[in-house]
């Protein structure tokens, strides 16, 4: 059965924990499914981890979008959440409306992300009044780094911290279902999930949200230059798949494949016939 924005809500009001991880793919999308995850989330890392780029601001709606789509295809039973990108839903709620839209109605996705708290509170209540799912995305919000100086922790201050349980709160009063609180510290984000009535999903905030998210990437070992300190590698497929190629290239270059067991056969009546005509062309 497919979840739900109300599947989640239930896990949380069950003390039941909630796994969430990012997808970019069909094959992909296929695996997390398969696995019970309930909550994939097509997020604007894709430009990071899929793109090259260097942060996740270049992402544009028609990427997210693309790959939308293909993970839609891919799952029959999780929820399906595609991000907003960068100055997607900035300009007006008219903008975020339509955008939105076309990731739920073109895209596939169940319900949207966004970034920002109680500054977006306004166009998050638009978008659910509308019958659009909003997760909200409060601590680091990546589309924001040049902003926030870097890729840092969020909420070390009092005045950071009250900020941040405000927003948490105006997103709960706006309508979202849930909200991502990324590096944020963790009694922090304790004291967010105990006050707020809808699900917290962690990335680097900590054992006591209601659930956690990580970068699909990071937790096959995709990457091997850098392993964010809120990672955890339960695997480690760069290696794996590194040594696959290196065997496929010595084959193909020692000729030890393909062999005839990756081969097709015709009828050697067939070959006698071309030779023959091959032959008799050419001593004419």
């Amino acid at each position: 059965m497919r979840a739900t924005i109300s599947t989640i809500q239930k896990m949380k009001d069950q003390g039941q924990r909630i796994p969430a991880l990012t997808a970019y793919d069909f094959l992909t999308a296929r695996l997390v499914d398969a696995a019970g995850v309930p909550l994939i989330l097509v997020g604007d890392s894709l430009g990071m981890v899929f793109l090259g780029y260097e942060t996740t601001i270049p992402v544009r709606l028609e990427d997210v979008l693309h790959h939308t789509k293909a993970v839609a295809r891919g799952c029959s039973n999780a929820l399906v959440v595609a991000d907003m990108p960068f100055m997607t839903y900035h300009i007006s709620e008219a903008q975020a409306l339509g955008n939105a839209a076309r990731l739920i109605q073109d895209g596939g996705a169940h319900a949207v992300k966004l970034e920002g708290g109680r500054a977006m509170a306004p166009t998050v209540h638009r978008l659910v009044q509308s019958g659009i799912p909003v997760m909200g995305h409060i601590g680091l919000t990546p589309q924001s780094v040049h902003q926030l100086g870097g890729f840092k922790v969020q909420g070390k201050s009092v005045e950071q911290a009250r900020q941040l349980l405000d927003d948490a709160r105006a997103l709960e009063d706006a309508g979202a279902f849930s909200i991502v609180l990324e590096c944020v510290p963790a009694q922090l984000s304790a004291m967010v999930t105990d006050r707020l009535r809808i699900p917290t999903i962690g990335i680097g905030a900590g054992p006591d949200c209601d659930g956690e998210i990580q970068v699909i990437s990071d937790l096959l070992g995709l990457v091997t230059d850098f392993v964010p300190k809120h990672a955890k590698r339960y695997a480690h497929l760069a290696d794996e798949i590194r040594s696959a190629l290196e065997g496929y290239v010595s084959d193909v270059t020692s000729r030890a494949f393909p062999t005839a067991e990756q081969s097709f056969s015709i009828d050697p009546a067939v070959i006698e016939k071309l030779t023959d005509r091959h032959d008799s062309e050419g001593s004419a």
